[in-house]
């Protein structure tokens, strides 16, 4: 076994996996695909295992790979961290902080902790990645977002919740709704009888509705399924049926009455929840711990209910 791993070969096998073939990585790598080839076969040497499988479409990681991988995603991780905390140091207030987040909640963001961090930080940029909750939870966990922000995440030993609140579903319905004027929540029964547009299974929000229907017995056929928050409110806007969100959301339309939030009588969804999350053991950068100290206190979506 070697006392050290050389970096350009984990820079080969991360492109690699990375980007499905050998040639593909070679062509960002700008060498040629026998070069990678030739360095991944000598890493598997070094290490005494295999670290890719080879498959008609393309090449992908072993168990033993995907340690490895994790490691160098780790390091290129504490790499930008430790450059990002020299450069506060020499007082450059320079650097990038990356957040990974659903699209509901960018609204959110950029009212309240982005506008504040944006001015009194002037030299730090920030990357925002937009995703359902599977693809934010993979890029916390991969190291390739600094912080992630996500409704009703799945348990994770990989991921730390830095902060949450109670964010109930409701009914988000058009303001000529016939189900509009009760006093107390709808049952989720009669949402049934609409309807209705939904996310897809990506998405934290569609996956709690699947517990809904296995607890319920029943099963939603949504006639619309998108990957737009957008999408779901202009359906609901054009009176074509009804969609389930929290109200953070819709807020604007919310506000101007141009759609209406129904609680709906059911204990999943009044339990969801929003979390702010980072990787477990991850150490951030002065400027991403900052920003998560302004989402943490600033985002409506993380004021308890």
């Amino acid at each position: 076994m070697p006392e050290d791993i050389q970096e350009t070969r984990l820079i080969y096998l991360f492109e690699s996996i990375q980007r499905g073939t050998m040639r593909a990585a070679a062509d960002a790598l700008n060498v040629a695909p026998s070069a990678v080839s030739r360095q991944i076969a000598l890493l598997e040497r070094e290490l005494a295992l295999p670290l890719i499988e080879r498959h008609t479409r393309g090449v992908k990681a072993t168990e033993a790979g995907q340690l490895v991988l994790s490691y160098f995603r780790e390091q290129l991780a504490h790499k930008r961290d430790l450059l990002m905390q020299l450069q506060e140091m020499r007082g450059l207030h320079r650097g990038t902080v990356r957040i990974a987040l659903g699209e509901g909640f960018i609204a959110d963001l950029m009212t309240g902790p982005m506008h504040r961090y944006a001015s009194e930080f002037p030299g730090i940029s920030v990357m925002l990645d937009v995703g359902g909750t599977n693809e934010v939870m993979r890029r916390i966990t991969e190291d390739e977002s600094d912080i992630g922000l996500v409704f009703n995440p799945p348990p994770d030993a990989k991921v730390v919740s830095r902060a949450s609140s109670r964010q109930p579903v409701n009914a988000i319905v058009g303001p000529a709704f016939p189900l509009l004027g009760r006093s107390n929540p709808i049952a989720f029964a009669e949402c049934l009888k609409f309807p209705v547009a939904l996310n897809h299974d990506t998405y934290g929000m569609r996956q709690l509705l699947h517990l809904v229907e296995q607890t319920e017995h029943v099963r939603l056929q949504p006639k619309l399924t998108t990957n737009s928050f957008y999408g779901l409110r202009a359906f609901v806007s054009q009176g074509l049926g009804i969609t389930f969100l929290p109200d953070f959301v819709a807020h604007t339309e919310l506000q101007t009455g141009e759609l209406v939030s129904i609680p709906v009588n059911h204990p999943v969804l009044q339990a969801a929840e929003v979390h702010l999350i980072t990787r477990t053991g991850r150490k951030l950068s002065m400027a991403a711990n900052r920003m998560m100290q302004y989402m943490s206190s600033g985002l409506t979506c993380l004021r308890a209910i």
